[in-house]
């Protein structure tokens, strides 16, 4: 691992946030480098949404997600339909677990040996590497950004930018001893060397296995979208394509691909549109040149349809993966995404993971926001990031159960303390007698509060009792 690479985020404990970030803080490197990489991609995005009239496509984006999820159902069916008719085989998966177990069958099935991966989020969350290596199978990442943090033996630290917590010489030391590429400082020099390693395992790959940033149910098209043409690789030399995809990436048809792709690339590099735009209907057909034989698409739920249960919650299926949120978020700029131990970091990781993983492992997240809402105004999609975050942090601590529980883990941050205190608190005010006997006691010995409030009184001055109750107060001015 490089000198200033992040803590290795596998098999880490979910619930050390905090003495991560304190870490992270502390290492000027990892702050630079998160703080140069930020302030680049936030100008880029200024500059590429310039002359556009920014709410108005932001709320075209908005209601085409959320058409698109009050007909999640009806669309899925109909894209599993449209996919089948055009010669593409879908799978639906419960789980990470099961979609692991899908894309090993298919692998089995054709005796897959090796594995070229495309960016895919989905497989992240699925653990896809680490279960095809069990398997013996070899999986290698095909996308620059993941190819390094593979070869470092890390995760993403962000869902676009996956090794941008590494600079240049950090990389460049890490393909000298991995794979001996000279030690350089040419960006264009590392890429080419990356890229040359990279084309041979393209072309001795058995599968290859790609995310999914729209499926078009109308037409039961897969669109990918990419700047390095490593996708379009990954999904026409192997002789067998796997997709794998969330169900909530579905939209009804081409048309409005158009208004989310105008989004979705200037959110996340500021880019007016990517090199590459892949559109895929099937599997190579007679007399076409290339493409491959088999094409698979596994649909994922992995908690999903838990979230879409709830009205509210329902709304952190609008994302896009642009991660707008995390270029703008005060505390991943300053933490990192490797901070969080989660597969997505930030403030979208912060309202997706609890769903993903529950609220009694990922009780942290909801709370590791300034809630300052710089989220929420970038999202080009305008999910309302800082409401869910509350309504979580509210689930995370209603030990009452006066809400219906959506999230497992309900209530897991709530203390027998806490509890005992808000327990006492209610008993008091239905009871007139016992509430004054307690405000006046209160106000009588308010030189025994105690000064520090646990974590409140951390970086807050505990506030002080009165003197005298509201009651003593309103009966001294005759009231």
């Amino acid at each position: 691992m490089s000198e200033t690479a992040e803590h290795s985020p596998h098999h880490i404990d979910v619930k050390e946030f905090h003495p991560r970030a304190q870490a992270a803080i502390h290492n000027p490197k990892i702050r630079q480098n998160f703080r140069k990489a930020m302030d680049g991609l936030m100008t880029k995005r200024k500059s590429a949404f310039e002359g556009w009239d920014l709410e108005t496509l932001r709320d075209l984006g908005a209601n085409i997600r959320l058409g698109a999820l009050a007909n999640l159902p009806d669309l899925l069916e109909q894209l599993e339909q449209k996919l089948t008719d055009n010669g593409i085989k879908v799978h639906w998966a419960i789980d990470g677990d099961e979609a692991c177990r899908i894309v090993r069958d298919i692998c089995k099935a054709r005796d897959a040996k090796t594995v070229i991966k495309g960016k895919s989020m989905v497989s992240e969350e699925m653990e896809l590497n680490h279960y095809l290596d069990e398997q013996g199978i070899e999986a290698l990442e095909s996308d620059l950004g993941e190819y390094i943090v593979q070869l470092a033996g890390e995760t993403p630290s962000h869902i676009i930018m996956p090794a941008i917590h590494k600079n240049t010489d950090e990389i460049s030391q890490l393909l000298h001893e991995k794979t001996g590429t000279d030690l350089s400082h040419d960006v264009e020099y590392l890429t080419a060397s990356a890229r040359l390693q990279l084309r041979e395992k393209f072309m001795n790959a058995d599968v290859g296995v790609s995310g999914v940033n729209f499926a078009v149910a109308e037409t039961g098209t897969l669109c990918l979208v990419e700047n390095e043409g490593n996708g379009r690789m990954t999904t026409t030399v192997p002789p067998c394509h796997i997709a794998v995809t969330g169900i909530e990436k579905v939209v009804p048809n081409l048309e409005d691909v158009s208004g989310l792709l105008a989004l979705l690339t200037r959110s996340a590099t500021g880019q007016h549109i990517t090199t590459y735009f892949n559109m895929i209907s099937g599997p190579r057909k007679p007399g076409e040149l290339d493409g491959p034989e088999e094409v698979h698409v596994v649909l994922v739920d992995n908690g999903r349809s838990s979230i879409y249960q709830d009205d509210e919650l329902l709304d952190t299926l609008r994302c896009i993966r642009c991660g707008a949120c995390m270029n703008h978020c005060p505390v991943y700029t300053r933490v990192g995404g490797h901070t969080y131990g989660t597969t997505y970091p930030g403030p979208i990781g912060s309202i997706l993971m609890p769903h993903l993983i529950g609220l009694d492992e990922g009780q942290h997240l909801p709370t590791a926001s300034s809630l300052c809402g710089a989220c929420g105004e970038v999202c080009p999609v305008k999910i309302p990031i800082p409401d869910l975050l509350v309504r979580l942090r509210q689930e995370s601590v209603d030990g009452d159960k006066l809400h219906p529980a959506k999230v497992r883990g309900h209530g897991a941050k709530r203390g027998a303390m806490e509890a005992m205190i808000w327990k006492g608190w209610s008993w008091m005010h239905a009871r007139p007698g016992a509430y004054r006997f307690g405000t006046n006691m209160a106000a009588r010995f308010r030189k025994l509060q105690p000064g520090q409030i646990g974590g409140w009184t951390q970086y807050r001055t505990a506030p002080k009792l009165a003197p005298k109750t509201l009651h003593e107060r309103l009966k001294e001015r005759g009231q």
